[in-house]
């Protein structure tokens, strides 16, 4: 398959037996076979279409910010949409980019042109494509409040653009969690504003994260999605869980939400600490707690 890809993508845009944990926030996971990289939208379609031909099932990545990957690594072909394929551009009150870009990079490239209300996306550590997938959210905002619309392709490489109402975004969801597609760009719709003021919000924002947010350890930020009546940093913590550790994974002694690579883990020791913490707080509490990390294997 590998020396067919090369006549559909040039082999400089393929790597192959690519360590994970270079890959993901968590800095875990065995290696991957084939790691594929297209720089256009053409190059991805192309891709798609060659891999539907073949029958063969794939991965797409981003930054890897919300992803454990197994210890054994992965045999299918992984699809990054990452640093080359994230341009950003503005019209009027309107920022249109690709799935790659960083968060933080539309955060930068609003406050640039006196654009308010993606404040809240400054710190998240992904990209656009994985924050519309699960309508990120930080400090009271959401993907949801700013989309316009979005662009995606199905598995057969067909093209699409939906409104941001019909993507049907919801708490940590949208239309296409549960899909195989591969959104791949969106147009935000954000105000006309004060820089001073959006600067001074940026960077309370960004105070509040180091003082609350254990930045300094690999994660994959909040562990765990918020059950419904609770936050599960306070049920974590109210079962004296804050410090725990299996093998070199800790639930955060900063902020019980958060599960960190304190020392060389192993995806192993996380799946292991998360399990602790839901039969622990599940047993005291009679709260199941859902993980916003998703498992590739």
């Amino acid at each position: 398959m590998l020396n067919e890809l090369k006549t559909v993508i040039n082999e400089t845009k393929i790597e192959t037996n690519v360590p994970m944990s270079e890959l993901t926030t968590f800095k875990t996971g065995g290696n991957a076979d084939m790691v594929i990289y297209p720089t256009t939208s053409a190059e991805l379609k192309s891709v798609v279409e060659f891999l539907f031909d073949c029958k063969k099932q794939y991965y797409i990545l981003g930054n890897g910010s919300n992803l454990l990957v197994s210890d054994d690594g992965i045999k299918k072909p992984i699809i990054c949409l990452g640093k080359n394929f994230a341009s950003i551009d503005v019209f009027d009150n309107c920022i249109t980019a690709k799935s790659g870009a960083f968060l933080s990079a539309i955060a930068r490239k609003a406050y640039e042109e006196s654009l308010t209300g993606f404040e809240f996306a400054a710190g998240i550590p992904g990209t656009l494509g994985g924050a519309l997938m699960m309508n990120a959210g930080a400090y009271g905002g959401e993907m949801k409040d700013v989309v316009e619309a979005v662009s995606f392709m199905d598995s057969t490489g067909q093209e699409y653009v939906v409104s941001g109402e019909e993507m049907e975004f919801s708490y940590r969801k949208s239309a296409l969690s549960d899909t195989d597609c591969i959104i791949t760009g969106a147009t935000i719709k954000l105000s006309h504003g004060d820089k001073n003021v959006i600067n001074e919000k940026m960077a309370d924002l960004a105070a509040r994260r180091r003082d609350k947010q254990p930045l300094e350890f690999p994660s994959a930020g909040s562990t765990f999605k918020r059950p419904v009546g609770y936050f599960a940093g306070a049920l974590i913590e109210d079962c004296n869980l804050k410090g725990v550790s299996v093998g070199g994974a800790q639930v955060s002694e900063k902020h019980a939400g958060f599960i960190i690579n304190k020392d060389n883990a192993t995806t192993n020791d996380i799946l292991n600490l998360i399990d602790l913490v839901r039969n622990t707080v599940y047993e005291k509490h009679g709260v199941f707690l859902e993980t916003e990390v998703k498992y590739w294997d």
